[in-house]
């Protein structure tokens, strides 16, 4: 296993340098200058050309490469050139935000197809089973932000079951409130989720439940409750975890879009507000933060599949 991981290691390396170079210079294909937004009514030429070369942005891009990247090694992200707030500051302070909204949809979804995948595969073709499919082709047709114009319009506008846009409270100030504010957006990325896992997990689920081996345990008497927990999900899980590894980078972008319309400050607020200000080094910044938590989300995805099967280390 330690020379699985190893290579699974300096494979991760490897593409997180790859990662850099794109944060780095797709960022530059941007339409705009810097210097224009942060001089605003002082813009001149003369006013730009210092600027310009105050913050580098006349050095060739190779080189100014090599000084973003020799900062970022040092844990230096670099300084927004609106706000001139450090970037690593505000990714520390956005990031709770996904990581909230990541955990509690991902909860919700678990835990409603996991057993909705159990029980409709107990009985293919059931009522349950139909209704179940049926429903999950009719969500999976519906993307976040079309969901949460319509929660929004429901459960916060009509019914007042939840706050509106805007009305987000850290945890640590309300742990209530800020609970109350977050389980709506949960909700619409867990739709998603919830679909995608029901869907791989059931499929497998039935092919586990035609092998030997679990005919060989219902010949023992073995309850069919014990038989799907203990010997048919294990098995049936390994598509279910490559997926959740996927959908889970998925979400960072869904969760972009929702936490934009429901003016949540998460990182996805943050990057498309640092786009519109074409604020380099911030949304370098995120855009490499955020593509390293998706690699090592995958690696420990991948690290999971030798827990899960141990076989895949001797491959």
């Amino acid at each position: 296993m330690a020379r699985y991981l190893v290579k699974r290691f300096f494979a991760l390396l490897g593409i997180l340098f790859f990662i850099s170079l794109g944060a780095f210079f797709l960022i530059h294909l941007l339409p705009g200058d810097p210097t224009v937004t942060i001089l605003g009514p002082s813009d001149n030429a003369q006013n730009r050309a210092a600027l310009t070369s105050q913050l580098g942005l006349n050095l060739p891009l190779w080189h100014q490469y090599l000084v973003w990247i020799g900062n970022v090694l040092q844990g230096n992200l670099g300084e927004s050139y609106i706000t001139h707030e450090s970037v690593s500051r505000i990714i520390s302070t956005a990031f709770p935000i996904d990581l909230e909204l990541i955990i509690i949809s991902q909860l919700l979804a678990l835990s409603i197809a996991v057993p909705t995948a159990l029980a409709s595969a107990k009985r293919p073709n059931g009522l349950l089973d139909r209704t179940s499919t049926t429903t999950s082709f009719a969500l999976l047709a519906l993307p976040p932000f079309i969901l949460i114009v319509f929660f929004v319009l429901i459960f916060s506008i009509y019914l007042h079951w939840f706050p509106g846009p805007g009305s987000y409270i850290p945890f640590t100030q309300n742990p209530g409130q800020n609970l109350r504010a977050m389980i709506l957006p949960s909700i619409v990325l867990a739709i998603g989720s919830i679909v995608i896992y029901f869907r791989i997990l059931r499929g497998d689920l039935i092919s586990t439940l035609q092998q030997e081996f679990i005919t060989v345990a219902r010949s023992k008497g073995l309850s069919n409750r014990y038989i799907m927990w203990r010997h048919a999900l294990r098995p049936s899980s390994l598509a279910l975890l490559a997926s959740a590894g996927l959908n889970i980078s998925g979400l960072v972008a869904g969760a972009f879009v929702v936490e934009y319309l429901l003016a949540l400050p998460g990182l996805g607020y943050e990057i498309v507000n640092s786009i519109n200000q074409v604020d380099y080094l911030t949304v370098q910044g995120i855009t490499l933060f955020v593509a390293v938590v998706i690699v090592l989300v995958n690696f420990v995805i991948d690290f999971l599949f030798t827990v899960v099967d141990p076989r895949i280390t001797r491959e």
